[in-house]
């Protein structure tokens, strides 16, 4: 079986930001917390046109 995607990786489409996501998750402390939010924020923002590449587009 396939493990689940992130339910983050729907808004964050691009390889270089899930990357970034998951760094920014391991930080701790409000700082990083807000970081974390702005960048979710902006990323999804910037994505939103993108297509998801986890998506099988295809059907039989």
């Amino acid at each position: 079986m396939s493990q689940p995607t992130p339910a983050l990786h729907r808004w964050i489409k691009t390889d270089c930001g899930r990357a970034k996501l998951a760094q920014l998750q391991q930080l701790t402390g409000p700082t990083a917390r807000a970081r974390l939010a702005w960048f979710i924020l902006i990323a999804a923002l910037r994505d939103w046109p993108l297509p998801t590449p986890d998506e099988d587009t295809t059907m039989p």
